[in-house]
C-alpha cells in the first residue's frame, strides 16, 4: 500500500494547530517512521491515518483511494499502541484471535493463523499463557502479533517500545526488522528515539511543532540535515555560528566569533544556504568528528565534564564559542576535567545550515 498525505492539518480547540499543512508519501513497502519530541504532532498524524481522528484539513489517499473519512476497521489497518492495550483476563491465543472472531472466521482458520502470527513473534510455546504473567516485552509481542494476524495491508506502531528497558528495546527492534523483511508490509513507525528511527527505518520524516523540517533517508538525515533543528536533533551535532569569508567555485572560508577560520566544500550544505561573503551561516559539527589535536587547531578550550560510555568518553569542553561535545574513542585515552585541550575537525564531516 502506498499512503499519501496532501496538505493534511489538524487543530485541537485547546491545544491550537498540532499537524500543519503536512504533505509526503510513503511508498509500498517501506519502513517509514515519524520521528520528533513529544508534542511534535507525530502520534496524531498516526491517529489520522488510522481514522481515529478527522483532519481539519487535506486528505489521505491509500493506493490513491481517498480514506480522508473512512471509518478505521475499513481501512486495513494493523494498529499498535504504546501501551498494548491488551485483555488481561484472556490467553495470550485468545488475544491474538480476538480480531479473526470479530470478522467471524472458522474456527479452523484461526487456530492455524494464531499459530503462524505467534511463531513470528516467538511465543508459540506461550499460547496458553494469561497475558497478566508475561513480561513487557512478551506483552508487546503479543499485541504485535495480534495486529500481525488480520493481515493488513498497513501496519501502524506507536512508539512499541517506549515501555521496554534498553536490552529488549534492543531485541523487538531486531525482530521487527526480521519481520518486515520478511514481508515487506507498508509500516509507519512512531517515535522520539532517533537509534530506533535510524537503525531501522527506510525514510524518517522529521517533525517539529507540526511541520516536517525534513524527509531522507537515515545516513541522509545523519550527514546532510536540511535544518538546524534536524542536525541538533539528530546524533550529536554541535552548531556553531559563522560568517563566510571568501568563496571559490569549490570551496567557502568561514570565519567564527573568535576569528579561527575553517574551509569547507561548497556541496556541504542544506538547500537555501548562501554562500556569498557575509553571510552568516550555522556549521555542523559532529561529536565524533571533533579531535583532539597537539596543534594549533580549530577551536580551543576547558574540559568541564567526561562521562564514559564503554566505546568512547563523551567530553564537554567549554570554548569561546561556547561549549562543545566531543566523543573521544575510549582507545585513545581521554582528558581530565578542567584540562586544556585544543581540537580539530574533520573537514569532510563538517555540513552548513541556515543560521540562528
Amino acid at each position: 500500500m502506498t499512503v499519501t498525505l496532501a496538505g493534511l492539518s489538524k487543530t485541537f480547540q485547546r491545544a491550537g494547530t498540532v499537524v500543519d499543512s503536512i504533505s509526503m508519501e510513503i511508498e509500498q513497502g517501506e519502513f517509514f517512521t515519524l520521528l520528533g519530541p513529544s508534542g511534535c504532532g507525530k502520534t496524531t498524524i498516526l491517529r489520522l491515518i488510522a481514522g481515529f481522528e478527522e483532519p481539519s484539513s487535506g486528505r489521505i489517499l491509500f493506493n490513491g483511494k481517498d480514506v480522508t473519512f473512512l471509518p478505521p476497521n475499513q481501512r486495513d489497518i494493523g494498529l499498535v499502541f504504546q501501551n498494548y492495550a491488551l485483555f488481561p483476563h484472556l490467553s495470550v491465543a485468545k488475544n491474538v484471535a480476538f480480531g479473526l472472531e470479530v470478522r467471524k472466521l472458522p474456527s479452523s482458520e484461526i487456530e492455524t493463523r494464531v499459530g503462524s502470527a505467534l511463531e513470528q513473534v516467538q511465543l508459540r510455546e506461550l499460547g496458553n499463557a494469561r497475558v497478566d504473567q508475561l513480561s513487557g516485552g512478551q506483552q508487546q509481542r503479543v499485541a504485535l502479533a495480534r495486529a500481525l494476524v488480520i493481515r493488513p495491508t498497513l501496519l501502524l506502531l506507536d512508539e512499541p517500545l517506549s515501555n521496554l528497558d534498553a536490552k529488549l528495546r534492543e531485541e523487538t527492534r531486531a525482530m521487527l526488522r526480521a519481520l518486515h523483511v520478511s514481508d515487506s508490509r507498508t509500516t509507519i513507525y512512531v517515535t522520539h528515539d532517533q537509534a530506533e528511527a535510524l537503525g531501522m527505518s527506510d525514510r524518517i520524516a522529521v517533525l517539529n511543532k507540526g511541520k516536517v523540517h525534513q524527509v531522507a533517508t537515515p545516513e541522509e538525515l545523519y550527514r546532510r540535515p536540511a535544518t538546524r533543528f534536524v542536525a541538533r536533533f539528530i546524533g550529536h551535532s554541535n552548531v556553531v555560528d559563522a560568517v563566510v569569508e571568501r568563496v571559490s567555485d569549490q570551496s567557502a572560508i568561514l570565519r567564527f566569533a573568535n576569528g579561527s577560520q575553517m574551509t569547507v566544500a561548497s556541496e556541504r550544505r542544506a538547500p537555501g544556504v548562501e554562500l556569498r561573503g557575509s553571510a552568516r551561516v550555522g556549521v555542523c559539527l559532529r561529536a565524533e568528528s571533533l579531535r583532539l589535536t597537539d596543534k594549533p587547531g580549530v577551536f580551543a578550550g576547558t574540559v568541564t565534564d567526561v562521562e564514559y560510555t564503554g566505546p568512547s568518553h563523551v567530553c564537554i569542553v567549554n570554548t569561546d564559542l561556547g561549549a562543545l561535545r566531543v566523543e573521544v574513542p575510549a582507545s585513545a585515552g581521554h582528558p581530565a576535567r578542567e584540562e586544556q585541550v585544543r581540537m580539530d575537525v574533520v573537514a569532510e564531516t563538517v555540513h552548513l545550515v541556515g543560521p540562528e
